[in-house]
């Protein structure tokens, strides 16, 4: 816990760049409402949470000082009730029923395209408010909370199994990474030790979930680029991911196999022979597509200078993931605060400057790279024993909290514990700072470019809407 001068000093930090904003959250007790903040060192160590009393249900804006907090804050106002006073943007984000006033741009022959939130495709619903001169951007704004779940609600008065199974829901394509931070949170809540054998399966699980979507953006990517037939062929790589993935664990998406203190599925030793004799296969079937990717003239005249992010600008908002990684930002949970089994197993990680959709799509390709060789190399290292430590019986209170690394990029949770039952709960997606990337990132090109530079974006819109 902390003051008002405890509060504004690691604001002061988050913007001189000292600390980095992890994540802001609000919970009530009997005491009343409080805010939490999380933050980290740029090198990924001394994660760390503090709290201050929201006094007469407001409390001082971080976004003042970060503006990477800007729409966790908005959010706050409308899921909490709490004012952060000196918010610069305090529209409602998830209040549908409040009026909203989109922002404006002023100049001769502007004029507004308004595209969502239902769209073409079977996506999630998030509308997009385009102002634009002609076919260049000026302005993009994107509006969200149409799939606002209650998910955190829900969470409290769970046992920590429950709200494990709630947690792989926040976000389909992340529902190992998240389940996986919640696990750490509850056991580092309990003072829990996961069995080796299960903390390899779950890096085993991560890198598959990291290979099969990367897998499905790369192709994407190229599809919205115009060229379909590289589209194709990630498509069947990423359904012979998936389909590996439920021989191994009984479950394509790998849902509700990470669980608090170990893994729900163990893998038997003709489905870890046959994962590993998949590898090589993979591998090769991808070079080939990237060799494509880099010889199509067509298709790179598209993706090079698209979209920039200036790392600056990522720096500022916090990005990380793929995104954060393309734009100079070179921090993997994985390896720089790892935890098991990457203490052990460290990926090759690379970050490059260039801040466009081709990097993007390059980052991309070296983690699916890493991902094989990291799978190889876990395998090679699975222990024998035991697959779940139980959980302690817990008399009174108890928090924690964890980062893991989505394919995305890291994923936060913590949880306070009361009793044998989830007290509060949060969970952080990473797409809280590529939303207000995308939306910079994507000022002067042409509106047929959008559909492009969003994929390489891929922000999710469900992880948003807790």
């Amino acid at each position: 816990m902390v003051d008002a001068a405890g509060w504004h000093a690691t604001g002061a930090a988050l913007a001189s760049g000292e600390r980095v904003l992890v994540a802001l959250w609000a919970a009530r007790d009997d005491a009343g409402a409080r805010v939490h903040l999380a933050t980290r060192r740029p090198n990924g160590s001394d994660l760390a949470v503090i709290a201050l009393r929201a006094e007469d249900g407001s409390y001082p804006s971080i976004g003042r000082h970060h503006p990477g907090a800007i729409l966790m804050e908005r959010a706050l106002q409308d899921a909490s009730g709490l004012r952060a006073e000196g918010l610069p943007d305090p529209r409602p984000w998830l209040d549908h029923e409040r009026d909203f006033a989109f922002l404006p741009a002023e100049g001769e022959g502007l004029h507004r395209i308004p595209v969502g939130p239902i769209h073409a495709g079977t996506i999630e619903p998030g509308h997009f408010r385009f102002t634009v001169n002609g076919e260049t951007i000026v302005r993009l704004e994107a509006r969200l909370g149409y799939t606002h779940k209650g998910t955190l609600g829900l969470m409290r008065g769970a046992t920590p199994d429950a709200a494990s199974r709630l947690a792989g829901r926040v976000s389909g394509d992340s529902t190992v990474a998240y389940a996986w931070a919640f696990a750490r949170a509850v056991e580092a809540a309990l003072g829990v030790v996961v069995p080796k054998r299960a903390s390899v399966l779950r890096g085993v699980m991560a890198e598959l979930e990291r290979l099969a979507n990367h897998a499905g953006d790369f192709g994407a990517i190229c599809n919205d680029a115009g060229f379909p037939l590289i589209n194709a062929h990630a498509g069947a790589l990423r359904e012979t991911i998936l389909r590996q993935a439920e021989a191994c664990f009984g479950h394509r998406l790998m849902m509700d196999r990470i669980v608090p203190g170990g893994v729900a599925a163990d893998l038997a030793p003709a489905s870890a022979a046959s994962l590993l004799a998949e590898l090589p296969s993979w591998r090769g079937r991808f070079e080939r597509l990237v060799e494509l990717y880099g010889k199509t003239a067509s298709l790179q005249d598209r993706v090079v200078a698209a979209g920039r992010l200036a790392p600056d600008l990522a720096r500022r908002l916090g990005c990380g993931g793929y995104v954060g990684r393309a734009a100079g930002q070179d921090f993997d949970a994985r390896r720089d605060a790892p935890y098991p089994p990457y203490d052990r197993h460290a990926p090759d990680v690379p970050a490059l400057a260039a801040g466009d959709v081709d990097a993007r799509v390059r980052i991309r390709i070296a983690e699916i790279r890493a991902s094989v060789a990291l799978i190889g190399e876990l395998l090679g290292d699975l222990p024998e024993g035991g697959i779940r430590a139980s959980l302690p019986e817990n008399g009174g209170e108890a928090f924690g909290c964890a980062l893991v690394e989505g394919f995305r990029g890291d994923v936060f949770a913590a949880v306070r514990l009361r009793g044998a039952v989830v007290a509060d709960a949060f969970l952080r997606d990473p797409s809280w700072f590529f939303w207000p990337a995308l939306e910079a990132a994507i000022e002067g090109n042409i509106v047929a470019d959008f559909p492009l530079c969003n994929k390489s974006f891929n922000a999710a819109y469900s992880g948003c809407d807790l």
